[in-house]
Parts: structure tokens; sequence; C-alpha cells
């Protein structure tokens, strides 16, 4: 094993994983494990190390590969060999595509000698492409981990009863239609996933699943569930929200051990009475009290909307032909209109940050909101629904305007948009309606003025400028034609500051554009306002320069000796056939169109200042932070009280959507495995009004033997942007260019870390929990030992929110005095011990915290939770990698 590991050139070491249980720190091989996953050659490997040291690959116990590999075909063939085999890995997900999404994998069957495994109890197949499920599979006598979500299966085999070791299985995000009477027969099944799939009906075998103590159905498309599931006398968890139940059975209040039913967004008119008086039932987003109206009734008047009201975790709704207003935990509200749908149709969503790659900002666009994902994509609603998107308010209201953008496929385009200020929440929306979903987002442009242009000519004029027109004669254009025009305001400071010249002054920007590739067949006239300061009776004509800018506004040509000027006291009017940008500039300059041009770069340039702040309670907390330059005292004021640090960086200037990275440096360091971490470095994406903060948790890789650590964070720019002018992309060009600031971060003396080596040091034994449920998320040990280490002197507090009486906290205090860091582990982990069973413990965790005053520990942990529900699937909330390896671990030691 240990040539297999030097041909590798692996090390032999764990990381956290993206719910922070023991994971893989790359791919490594230790003992009998071989993982590969991580690679994106990793069946390459795979095939070399089976050629070279066959003898010691076939011992291998558990094996992980990506099925997104371009080698599984190959590899799976010599799968077969490996006899010792207890867990195999073969998910997809491990590859994104150009928006972001993960990428299924390529396996859509195995081969019959797969059956051989005689000792495998764990297979994991998610995210590939299996329509049907391997016959195969069903020879394997050992297998008491199966998970086949997020695949394309439609239905499962006859037979599948027949894996009677069977103790977790899920086949969430599938098409499964229907099960088979056999799934009755696993006597031993102990969690059953079947969530967002299509099940209109369940068979009656399914109350034969005894063990079962868990059973999720939410998400598909029953309107009701047999009798026969109140033989589940072991259950605890039953998952029925999202789908189209009209009734439920009462006596589903019999079970003994049930400790969570939930109903929510279903078509639920009445309640049995038993069920009602439940404590832990949950029928929010169900339309209790109505009546159906008679067929005489006037029903455009009687029926009411069904209101869904989801929460953080959920990541889907289901619409029916008889509409419904949904309202998501974002703030993001839909009203979806009787008849939109004519058949039940499951709608998914997520949030996702935008990304420069894909989201593509114009000129002079400011980006308001975080992008929202709505699929199915394409498909066409029978009526128009409307959307209201919250959005951070922009700080130039008069000269742009609030648009919604969504993604084509092929190009981004601007909708119809209203804009309102809710005074309930505070908060401004943009509203828009839609016959078909895909991506969106909030943008404030350059606001635009447009009309179409018949052959008999027509006028245009600026909303935001008044004086701006644009004259269409008679005989213009053959057939009709959309012009549009936006005008960018530049005052008399701007220009003097930029310039550094008291006698150059311009008039407004304007741009104007056309969906024809063929000029005009007669002159169009354009009036300018004349520059500020300047009239018809004090003109001097030498000084006055009509320029005119490409698309991109990398080249400002002089055209006033190509035009006929005229002018009347206030305007200057000119005539063209083409368009693009225009600029009026009153100078003694000559080199006028290099002026202009470092103007409008300057004018799309952000100033902006960098802080680090540490916490004052646990400096090892540093708050990183880039603020545009008028925000850095409020800020700064709003943070001193929780924070101390250096003066912000000087200014520096950066373009919206621009890349740039956070170093930590002189002996720090930070968590390499962040998914916002690349090379060893923070990845930051400026948008000047979305928030650019990131708190995280630094340390010292040395052992500086109870010295301070005086070490520093520098930012560094990163790709330069696309739409950056040539100029300003020569000057970022080098190491030198690219180093933007450094601040000094200076950590006391430093303490063991907890999760090295805990009971040695500390004297406690830490029990393996997996905090919370399927759908809210996993917290794990290491996580736990993560979050006491930010607490510090704000245990009792934390304590208190989260339901620990103050005689406790005096135990704990007493019991451990003297030695703090025994103090906070005590507490939470009692606490999470009592707490283990509670489904919605976590967010009690998150709960505290807050009122606690630590939001740098809950958003930790909401970051926690939810890229746990993004590295397992792209809407995954309810088996992420927490239960997927603690129910291995369990399966294996069985």
């Amino acid at each position: 094993m240990q040539k297999m590991a030097e041909l590798l050139g692996l090390r032999d070491e764990c990381r956290e994983g993206a719910l922070g249980a023991p994971a893989l720190a790359g791919s490594f091989l230790a003992d009998n494990r071989l993982n590969l996953d991580v690679y994106p050659d990793g069946c390459c490997r795979f095939l070399q190390l089976f050629k070279e040291q066959q003898g010691e690959v076939v011992q291998v116990e558990f094996l992980r590969l990506s099925s997104n590999d371009c080698l599984l075909d190959t590899t799976l063939g010599s799968l077969s060999h490996l006899k010792h085999l207890k867990s195999l890995v073969l998910k997809g997900g491990h590859a994104r595509d150009e928006f972001g999404s993960y990428q299924h994998g390529s396996l859509t069957s195995l081969p019959p000698d797969f059956g051989n495994l005689r000792c495998l109890t764990h297979l994991d197949l998610s995210f590939n492409r299996l329509s049907t499920l391997p016959s195969c599979i069903l020879h394997l006598p050992s297998l008491r981990v199966l998970l086949v979500s997020h695949n394309s299966l439609v239905t499962l085999p006859k037979d599948f009863g027949c894996l009677s070791k069977l103790t977790f299985f899920s086949a969430m995000k599938n098409q499964l239609k229907d099960l088979p009477q056999s799934i009755g027969e696993l006597s031993k099944l102990q969690d059953l996933d079947l969530s967002e799939n299509a099940l209109e009906l369940l068979p009656a075998e399914i109350g034969n699943l005894h063990n079962c103590t868990e059973l999720d159905l939410s998400g598909n498309r029953l309107s009701s569930i047999p009798d026969s599931l109140a033989n589940l006398k072991s259950l605890r968890r039953l998952h029925l929200h999202s789908n189209l139940l009209v009734t439920v059975p009462a006596s589903l209040a019999s079970l003994p051990n049930l400790s969570r039913l939930d109903l929510q967004n279903n078509c639920l008119r009445a309640i049995p009475a038993e069920i009602q008086t439940l404590p832990f039932v949950h029928v929010r987003g169900n339309p209790l009290g109505e009546t159906e109206p008679s067929p005489q009734a006037d029903k455009s008047s009687t029926r009411r909307l069904k209101r869904l009201f989801l929460a953080s975790g959920e990541g889907s709704f289901t619409v029916t032909s008889e509409g419904c207003r949904v309202v998501l935990a974002c703030g993001t509200h839909f009203y979806f209109p009787p008849g939109a749908a004519s058949d039940p149709l499951r709608i998914c969503f997520r949030s996702l940050t935008p990304d420069p790659q894909w989201v593509k900002l114009r000129h002079h666009d400011v980006l308001l909101s975080r992008v929202l994902e709505l699929q199915p994509h394409g498909v066409q609603f029978q009526q128009e629904v409307q959307i209201w998107m919250p959005y951070i308010s922009p700080q130039t209201p008069h000269q742009h305007e609030v648009v919604v953008r969504t993604f084509s496929g092929q190009s981004w385009n601007d909708l119809k948009t209203r804009v309102k200020w809710k005074r309930k929440s505070k908060k401004c929306v943009a509203h828009c309606c839609v016959l078909h979903f895909s991506w969106f987002l909030v943008v404030s442009r350059l606001v635009q003025n447009e009309c179409k242009v018949p052959a008999e000519g027509t006028l245009l004029f600026s909303s935001v400028d008044p004086n701006i027109k644009v004259i269409f004669p008679p005989g213009v254009t053959k057939e009709p034609r959309s012009v549009k025009l936006q005008v960018l305001p530049v005052s008399a400071e701007e220009i003097q500051e930029i310039t550094a010249t008291a006698g150059c002054r311009a008039s407004p920007l304007l741009y104007l554009s056309q969906d024809s590739t063929m000029d005009f067949l007669k002159p169009v006239r354009i009036q300018l306002p004349l520059p500020p300061g300047v009239t018809g009776l004090n003109l001097d004509r030498s000084r006055l320069h009509i320029l005119h800018g490409d698309l991109e506004g990398q080249t400002w040509n002089d055209i006033t000796s190509e035009v006929v000027l005229e002018f009347t006291h206030l305007y200057a009017v000119f005539e063209v056939t083409h368009f693009s940008w225009y600029w009026l500039w009153y100078t003694t300059k000559t080199y006028i169109g290099g002026i202009a041009k470092k103007v409008y770069e300057r004018l799309r340039l952000y100033q902006v200042n960098f802080i680090a702040l540490q916490r004052k309670k646990d400096p090892e907390q540093v708050l990183l932070q880039c603020v545009p330059k008028h925000k850095v005292d409020p800020v700064l004021k709003k943070l001193q009280d929780r924070y101390r640090g250096p003066e912000p960086s000087d200014m520096v200037e950066m373009f919206e959507g621009e890349q740039f990275f956070a170093a930590f440096e002189r002996g720090i360091s930070i968590d390499m495995d962040r998914p916002d971490c690349v090379d060893g470095r923070l990845s930051f994406i400026f948008y000047s009004h979305l928030k650019n903060m990131k708190e995280i948790y630094v340390t010292s890789p040395v052992d500086r033997k109870g010295q301070a650590v005086k070490g520093q964070v520098s930012f560094y720019r990163g790709a330069v942007p696309d739409s950056v002018p040539e100029d300003a992309s020569r000057r970022r060009k080098g190491p030198d260019s690219l180093w933007l600031a450094t601040l000094p971060i200076k950590l006391p003396q430093l303490k063991p870390r907890w999760d090295e080596n805990p009971s040695p040091s500390y004297g406690f034994s830490f029990p393996r929990l997996n905090l919370g449920n399927a759908e809210t998320g996993y917290l794990t040990q290491a996580n736990l030992l993560s979050i006491a280490r930010r607490m510090g002197a704000d245990w009792q507090s934390i304590g208190l929110s989260l339901g620990l009486t103050y005689q406790q906290i005096e135990r704990i205090g007493y019991n451990n005095r003297e030695d703090l860091d025994r103090q906070i582990l005590d507490m939470l982990f009692s606490w999470a011990q009592q707490n283990s069973e509670d489904p919605d413990c976590v967010n009690k965790l998150i709960a505290a915290m807050k009122e606690s005053g630590r939001q740098d520990i809950a958003d930790e942990v909401e970051a926690i939770i939810e890229l746990g529900r993004q590295k397992y699937s792209e809407s995954i909330r309810r088996v992420g990698l927490e239960q997927e390896s603690s129910t291995e671990d369990s399966a294996i030691a069985m």
C-alpha cells in the first residue's frame, strides 16, 4: 500500500467535508481505502494502479470514483476483481457546467459480473443517468445501504424486495411513478427516501416496513396514502409535504414513536381531529377551512388561491391548475393564476452567487441581487406568472432604472419591470411577468427610452434630460425599426477631478442603438445641450468637439470636421447616419480622444477600501470586506463594538464584477478546503451593492511556543474582466500590478486545536454526533468543535439561549473552573447529546447564536448546511454527505 501511495503522490491525512465530517482532503490512500473521486483522471490512476499493483488493489475495501470520468466504462470491468470491497461510491456531480450546476455522471448501467461483489455493503450511484436499476444490484447479498438519488429511474424491479439486508435506501430526485409490491419485504429497512419523484399511488405493502424510522415521500403527486402506514410502529418522522393530498388517515395519530409529521403545501381542506391535536404536525400551506364552490356560484368570487410559505431549507413546491401564491424565505413572491399550469408541476428553485463568467453586465450596470434559478427551464405556462424579487436600492435612482434580467440560454434580456417599496418588510421589490422559467436577477441600468421608428419618421427624447432629442425625418427607413436611447450625466466636478484640468467641460454622454445592422437612409438629427457654462453667446467654436465612441468605449474619435454643427443659445445640433456613443466636449486640449477615453473608464470604476478586523472576544475570527469609499465610515461605526483592527487600506479602484483574492501571509493560514479557496487564497467578486464580506477562522500552521503571531493579509486582483478597457488591462499585467493592499493581522498566544487530540489535552471523549435531520442538514462532532472554538466568553449567554438553566450554567462553570475551553465544550456537547433526536435542533442552534449577538457563528452554521446541500446535489436538502457518511459507517459496522 505504501508503494501505491507514493505512486499517487498522496498524503495520509483527512480533511473536513462540506458538512465538516472526516472526509477526503484530496484523494488519499490509507490502509484499505482508495479515494480517487476528487481527481479528474481518477479512473486513469486506478487503471494504472490495477496494472502495476494488482495484488494490493484487490485488497481494497473502500473505493471512491467519479462517474464524470471519461474512463469510467473501462474501469467498471475491473471492479469485479475487488472481492473484499465493502463500500463503493460512483457518484457524479464532481464537475459543473457553465452555469454552476452539477453535471450528472455518465453511468447508465453496470456490468453483469458486478453482482459477484459478495462483501459489498454500501453502494452510492447518485447523480448519474440510470433509467433502470441494474439487475446485478439485486445479486449483492450483503448490501445494506443503497443510494441512487438524482438519476432518471422510472420504476424499480418487481423483485426489489430480495435485498433483504437493506437498511437505508434513497431514490430521491428521480422519476418514479410507482413502487413494486415487493418493497414491503425489506423488513430491515430503517430509512426510506423517495422524495421529489412522480409517485401517484403507494402499495399497501409499504405498511410492512416495521423497522422503518424515517419515511420521506415529499414532493410527489400523491392524492392519498394507504391506511397501512399506521402499521409502521417504529416510524419517527414522516414527510408528506408538497404533494396533492386531500385527506390523511386519522390512524396516523396512533403511531407511538412519531415525532414529526409534515403535511405542508398540500390540498388538505380538513385534517382529522386526532391529528390536529398532535404537537409535531406541520400543516402550513394548506387551504384549511375553505369550502368548495357550488356549481351555481361564481367561481371567481368564491375560490381562494392556496398560499405557500416556504422555509429556508425548502427548494421546491408544486403548482396545480388551481393556481397559488408562493412566498420564498428570501422574500421572493410568485403568483400563479388559475390555469397557468394545466397539470401538476413541480417547481424547483435555488439562489446562486453571481459568476461574472456568465452573468455578463453591460457598461454602467449595477447588480442588485443574487441569481434566482427556477426550474423546469423552458416549460410554457398557459398564463403569465408574476414574480416579485427583492433587491438592494441603488445609489443613483435618477439616471438609472431597475429591471429584472433573464437568461434565455443564449443571452441576457431585460423584462418589463415595475418597482415597489414594501412598507412592512422595508424592502424594494422588482415585479415582472413571464411565461417560462430560467435564471433571473435584478440590475440597475442607465434609464432607457425607446421607440419604433416608422417610415414617416418620429421624435425620441430622453426622460433623464429632456433637452436631448433625436429627430427621425420622413423616409429615414423603409421598414420600421426599434431605437433605444440612454444618457449618462457627467458633472463638471467629475470631469475636473478626473482630468485635473479646470477648463474641460462635457455634455451628458449619449448612447444610441437600434435593432437593425443597416444605416439609416437619411441623416438622423441629434440635439445635445451645450456643456455647463457654455452658451451660444460666449461659444468659441475652436474649443468645441463632437466625439464618437465605439460600442465598448475603447476608441473615441473627433468627428467635428465630419458633421455640420448648428448652434442655438443652449444646444448643439448635428446629423449622423449610424448609432453609438456621442459626447460633446468643450476644452483647449488637442488630443481630446485620449482624455475622453480616460474619463469614460473612470466613470465605470468604483473607489473602494479594504478592511480586516478581528473579533475582540476571539481574535482568530477575522472579518474581511471590500467597501465602497463612501460607506467605509458607517460600516466601521457599526462594527466597532465587536471588532478591532488596523485602519482601512488606501483607496483602490475596481470594476463592477471584478474578481479579487485575499491571501493570509507570514505565518497565518486558513482552511484550504473551503469551496471559495483557490490556490490557498480566498476568492471574492466585487459588486458595489452586494455584500463583499467574509468572516473566517485563521490559525498558524507552525508551533509558536506561546508567542504572538504577527502576520498579514494581502489583497490581489484576479483575472482581468472581459469588459476592462485595453489600457487598464495592460496596466494590470505582471505580479506587482496585481497587488492591491496589505493589512496587518496579529494573533495572540495560540491554543492547541481541540479536534487534533482532544482526549489527552482536555480529558474529554467526544461522542459521534449527527445533529439535526435530513431535511435541515447535519452538523457533526467536527462541526461542533469548530463552533466551540469561536464562542469564547459568550458561551454562557449562548447556553441560556439554547435553553440551559442558570443552575446548569453555574454547575458547568464550577465543574470546569479556571478552564474556559472545558466550560465551552461541556456546555455545547451536553446540549447536543440531549437534543440529538430533535429534528429542529440545528435551527435552534442558529437562533441561539443570533440571540446572543454571534451572527458570525450563525452565518457559519448556515454556510455549513448550505454547502452540504450544494455538495450533494443541486437541490438536496434531506440526504447530505453527513448522512451518507454516518450511514456508511453504521452499515460497515454491521
